[in-house]
């Protein structure tokens, strides 16, 4: 049957520092910075009083705290975050089961055939919202509209504590007036490059060739080419398949011995560890991350073809791509990940692609 989808993006507005401000009242209506601490690390999330100085989420803490003298650091609280996080999950799925989540403070749902039989999804993304702020005391913002793309989009448009609505017949021109920095996916350096290219907006954007982009953008050129036309064809997805798991660590002091570096290493790959038992899976590919203290980023990375998850494994490989080659100065950060999941198995058969007609009606 033709159709065209309701999609919602639900994304809370600065949840970890909206967490902590609930949880303690003095932190109210000052700027707050998740993460780091003014020495050292780096910023988790901010809140909107942080951000108005210019503070933002990976953002190294000193120079946070340069840009905001009054910046209250706090340290990271995961288990309280994932507690809000379930009962908001618990609310969307009053509404569809058609929820795949993004992270512990964002999803997209499909509303298109819903619990409530509701045909208006930006009726039911405002009661959503309404819920959420009764049953946490915090404010989500959101993003309605035909594919999950534009939801994304949409759901930044009226931050923080609104909503946007992109209907069917508006999708165009929303997409053409659009400023090419909105386009979910286009960062920083892909930016800068599309302004070489005299690429502002999404109607400029619109008038390169598929050919052209693919030239310039690789793989990416494709999807640039579709989405700026309203094609997206992406289903939301109960069950998102995990493509990686890690975790890494900074350091209170910069490193520069690789006996040091192996004993922070083997506590990662133990973390690691833990994490691949709760989650069942195991992985091929191991790939070490180095900061270093002038904060230039490396990765070595080294596929096998077994899959692992022990941590002996996983530190074996770590510490053979640790002296893959000399490290170029002190080390502020390490991290591994693993990746090439045996959750991949199948995916492409699992994924199906449907050809969306757009037909209007009520959102």
């Amino acid at each position: 049957m033709e159709h065209t989808r309701k999609i919602i993006h639900i994304d809370m507005d600065a949840f970890y520092a909206s967490v902590e401000q609930l949880d303690n009242p003095e932190l109210r209506g000052k700027p707050v910075a998740v993460g780091g601490s003014s020495q050292r690390g780096v910023v988790s999330a901010a809140s909107y009083e942080a951000r108005k100085f210019g503070v933002r989420s990976a953002m190294s803490s000193v120079i946070a705290k340069r840009n905001c003298a009054e910046l209250i650091f706090v340290k990271p609280r995961f288990e309280r975050y994932k507690e809000i996080s379930q009962q908001i999950r618990k609310i969307f799925l009053e509404y569809t089961d058609l929820v795949e989540p993004l992270s512990l403070d964002e999803a997209y749902l499909d509303v298109t055939e819903n619990k409530k039989g509701n045909p208006s999804a930006t009726l039911i993304a405002r009661e959503i919202r309404e819920k959420i702020k009764e049953k946490t005391g915090l404010n989500a913002s959101a993003g309605i509209s035909i594919n999950k793309f534009i939801a994304k989009v949409a759901s930044d448009i009226n931050k923080p504590n609104g909503q946007k609505t992109v209907a069917p017949e508006e999708v165009i021109e929303f997409l053409e007036n659009l400023d090419i920095r909105k386009f979910y996916g286009v960062g920083k350096v892909t930016a800068e490059k599309m302004y070489r290219l005299g690429i502002f907006s999404g109607k400029d954007l619109k008038e390169k060739s598929e050919e052209f982009l693919t030239e310039h953008f690789g793989k990416s050129g494709a999807h640039f080419y579709n989405v700026v036309r309203g094609i997206h064809l992406s289903e939301v997805k109960p069950h998102r398949i995990r493509k990686s798991l890690g975790a890494e660590r900074t350091f209170s002091e910069n490193i520069s011995s690789e006996i040091f570096m192996i004993d922070r290493l083997e506590n990662i790959s133990e973390e690691i560890e833990k994490r691949l038992k709760k989650s069942k899976v195991a992985g091929k590919t191991v790939t070490l991350k180095i900061k270093y203290s002038d904060f230039t980023l490396q990765t070595r990375s080294k596929t096998i073809n077994n899959y692992i998850a022990s941590k002996e494994l996983i530190l074996e490989i770590a510490r053979e791509l640790l002296y893959q080659e000399k490290m170029k100065d002190s080390v502020r950060l390490l991290g591994i990940s693993l990746s090439n999941l045996n959750t991949e198995k199948g995916e492409k058969e699992e994924e199906k692609k449907e050809i969306s007609v757009q037909l209007r009606f009520k959102f």
